[in-house]
């Protein structure tokens, strides 16, 4: 199988850009890294973070996306550019994988999704979830109707930072909601479908001295029940509490924590079944093998540059996603 070549445009504070460019590195039987770009002041932004790109060669956008030897870009700005950058890549032909959610911009997603539909080429996501095993195995089971009829689906994904963090929400409609409350907008609607209404609770706690929104919730209605999602900056212990609840009419699973790091990003998750009425049944506990959440995302990007046909997250998948998340930070 011929390597995909790849270049990486930005990198992030807060997000995943430089553990994209290492796992691509470290997978040299499927990619080959041919640069990389630092658009936005980058460099002088984030000078800790661009010390893993100088062994590598640095390249302005523009031959990126003009050189026709690279197959596929790695769009990893801060996020009020990441639509601006993938459509740059979308309009030149280029596989693209885009580090969550995409810029602030409905109009703009609407424009990057038509796009990349008329080119034919692959869009990816860096929803990290999604390639976590037991959460997979989730998805699946609800959606083949293994707890039966979907009642709710309740996802936290919480913890305390920092002031600089707090204040740095301040650049995304909805705050919390838009930066982590994506990833649980995302499982709500690969287990639910699109809800009927959606409800939305943006607030700041005032914890700092910044109007952002660090407290967010969510709830989405469907015809036999309420889901919810919640996403704060203010819960001490937050991290460990992070939690996917799915209660169906013929069982329920409770994932807590999501992950549970090792060795960052080296990761394992718990979880605990029940298919029993009896209040003191506590259901079945069970751990995950070990799995790195960034290796089976990138090569799961391969996968579909290779052909494999994707089901769940198509293009009309991530452009309702898009516009729910949209709804969420109103």
């Amino acid at each position: 199988m011929r390597k995909i070549r790849v270049a990486q445009i930005g990198t992030s504070k807060y997000s995943h850009g430089n553990e994209i460019f290492k796992t691509a590195l470290a997978l040299p039987e499927v990619f080959e890294v041919v640069g990389y770009a630092l658009p936005e002041g980058e460099r002088e932004k984030f000078p800790d973070k661009v010390k893993l790109f100088a062994k590598y060669r640095e390249m302005t956008v523009e031959e990126i996306l003009t050189d026709e030897t690279i197959d596929a870009v790695l769009v990893e700005t801060e996020e009020i550019y990441l639509t601006k950058y993938a459509l740059m890549a979308a309009r030149a032909g280029k596989h693209i994988h885009m580090e969550k959610p995409g810029g602030v911009s409905l109009s703009d997603f609407e424009e990057l999704i038509e796009t990349v539909r008329r080119s034919g080429t692959v869009f990816h996501t860096g929803y990290m979830y999604r390639y976590n095993p037991v959460i997979k195995e989730v998805i699946a089971k609800a959606r083949a109707g293994e707890y039966g009829d979907i009642i709710s689906v309740e996802a936290q994904m919480s913890g305390w930072r920092g002031e600089a963090q707090t204040c740095w929400l301040s650049a995304f409609p909805g705050g919390m909601m838009f930066y982590l409350g994506c990833h649980l907008v995302d499982l709500v609607l690969s287990i639910c479908g699109k809800p009927e209404r959606i409800i939305p609770f943006n607030k700041s706690t005032g914890v700092y001295e910044t109007d952002a929104r660090d407290y967010s919730f969510a709830l989405f209605e469907y015809k036999n029940g309420v889901s919810f999602v919640k996403t704060t900056q203010a819960e001490m212990g937050g991290f460990k509490r992070r939690q996917l609840v799915v209660t169906g009419s013929r069982g329920k699973v409770e994932v807590r924590p999501l992950e549970i790091s090792i060795k960052y990003p080296l990761q394992y998750t718990e979880y605990t079944e029940c298919e029993s009425t009896d209040w003191d049944d506590g259901g079945e506990h069970h751990r995950s093998p070990d799995h790195d959440r960034y290796t089976d995302m990138m090569l799961h990007f391969a996968e579909r540059i290779n052909g494999k046909e994707e089901k769940l997250y198509t293009l009309d998948y991530e452009l309702e996603l898009f516009r729910t998340i949209t709804k969420c930070c109103e």
